[in-house]
């Protein structure tokens, strides 16, 4: 590998070498989870490229594919599991000046990978008068190709589902690493081969989402002195076809007092709360079936004074891992887990087993139609050994779990490998260059999964790294 070599043939496009400002965009969410503190701490590139146009991202492919320097892309760096982390060194591939909204159709939006999601909200709002079905809590910073890339869900999965579902994706154009890239138009099924695949096998510059009518959503906090009444409130209202919401999500004492700093005045001690974002069309509907389900109207943004909106965040940046990061701000020995809980029951269960050790919070999501309860539950870590024993024990008890301590594809909940995503990456990435170290099907297809172990990236032991 010449790095030298490599950064002679890129011409004018934009270069950061200075190691500390490197280190920083070496760098994502990976510290939500102390195992992945552990063991990526060290984990650095030596440059950052940031490409401005598609023809700059193949100059810089053509440029990696001749000398063997591994290519870590990189949108905002929002994501949790270390997979925009270069395990390889190498170049950091920034793709935040590629930041255009593209093309605004009445149902859709086309937009370059580094777009941030909140701005391609303005612009199709403005336009159509739309927004994008769903967003992570990073809406603010997120882009759409990191997103795509590393994301499953989000603020509009109760409604919407997640970007697996077919159509939630429209359209994606990836550019390979090889001798000369090539620029590949991905539609329907051939989206499922990049779409959360870390960018091993191809870098997303493109991407075309479907709009949903956009709403001046509001904020709800609904209060409740049980845990268990505000989680199937939440199921309720998630089930309840006339209720138009973006978001709902209960929340277990103490988090919301604890954790919610800015919105304390309305929160009372000991009560477990849901979130919620709703439409104002159905804003008197929902507070009257909160009222039906024994609910305490905490808060409403539309009720707020001017001065109370400056000073409060919106709800959806108190949920997803949102609720994790005010977490780890105020007890840094928090980390979570990523679950799925088949039934009210099944939430139910594991409270009543695991109780404080595991702050619940529940994300209401749609899959398949379904409402599903998805899972980030609070973590109060003391080992690595008794993290294993609380996800054995979701396990035992018929829910799943998908693990944020691992910062490989099939480790963080796949079980298995994907076999279009390898496929494909033989086909765009035959080098192995493009970030190294995150699909075990690439790296040692002879990895065993069912034999209880982490797999380990060789690039991570440092006697090999020296």
């Amino acid at each position: 590998m010449s790095i030298s070599a490599f950064r002679a043939e890129l011409g004018d496009i934009p270069q950061e070498d200075n190691p500390r400002l490197v280190q920083q965009r070496s760098r994502d969410h990976y510290w939500y989870s102390p195992i992945l503190k552990a063991k990526l701490d060290h984990v650095t590139a030596e440059v950052v490229v940031s490409p401005r146009s598609n023809d700059e991202v193949k100059t810089v492919l053509a440029a990696a594919f001749r000398h063997g320097v591994a290519i870590t892309p990189r949108g905002a760096g929002t994501g949790n599991y270390g997979q925009a982390m270069p395990l390889s060194g190498g170049a950091m591939l920034n793709l935040m000046n590629m930041d255009k909204v593209l093309d605004i159709k009445p149902d859709r939006v086309r937009a370059q990978a580094g777009a941030v999601l909140e701005e391609m909200d303005h612009q199709t709002r403005a336009a159509v008068h739309g927004e994008l079905r769903f967003h992570p809590s990073t809406y603010r910073m997120a882009s759409i190709g990191g997103f795509i890339a590393g994301g499953s869900g989000g603020v509009g999965s109760v409604r919407w589902g997640g970007l697996r579902n077919l159509g939630s994706i429209l359209g994606l154009k990836v550019i390979t690493c090889e001798a000369e890239p090539r620029e590949l138009d991905l539609e329907g099924e051939d989206i499922l081969k990049v779409a959360h695949a870390y960018g091993t096998n191809g870098i997303i510059v493109e991407a075309e989402m479907p709009l949903a009518p956009a709403h001046d959503w509001i904020d709800m906090i609904v209060g409740f002195d049980d845990f268990m009444a505000a989680a199937r409130f939440a199921e309720a209202v998630a089930l309840q076809d006339g209720l138009l919401v973006k978001e709902v999500a209960p929340c277990a004492a103490p988090i919301p007092e604890a954790y919610f700093n800015r919105h304390k005045p309305y929160i009372k001690a000991g009560q477990s709360v849901v979130l919620i974002m709703v439409a104002p069309v159905s804003a008197a509907a929902m507070t009257l079936f909160t009222s039906h389900s024994r609910g305490e109207m905490l808060y409403r943004s539309d009720r707020a004074s001017e001065e109370e909106l400056k000073r409060l965040p919106p709800v959806y940046e108190l949920a997803w891992n949102h609720t994790t990061l005010r977490a780890l701000k105020v007890d840094p020995s928090i980390t979570y887990l990523q679950t799925r809980y088949p039934t009210i029951d099944h939430v139910e269960k594991i409270v009543s087993l695991l109780g404080d050790e595991l702050p619940m919070h529940i994300e209401m999501t749609r899959q398949d139609g379904i409402v599903t309860f998805a899972g980030l539950p609070l973590v109060r870590y003391t080992t690595e050994a008794r993290l294993e024993e609380i996800i054995r024990i979701h396990e035992d008890n018929g829910c799943n779990v998908f693990n944020p301590h691992r910062y490989t594809l099939e480790e963080g909940g796949m079980k298995r490998t994907d076999q279009k995503q390898l496929d494909f990456k033989r086909e765009a990435d035959p080098r192995g260059i493009l970030n190294p170290g995150k699909m075990v099907a690439w790296e040692n297809p002879d990895f065993d999964f069912k034999a209880g172990k982490a797999w380990l990236f060789d690039g991570l032991n440092p006697v090999h790294a020296a």
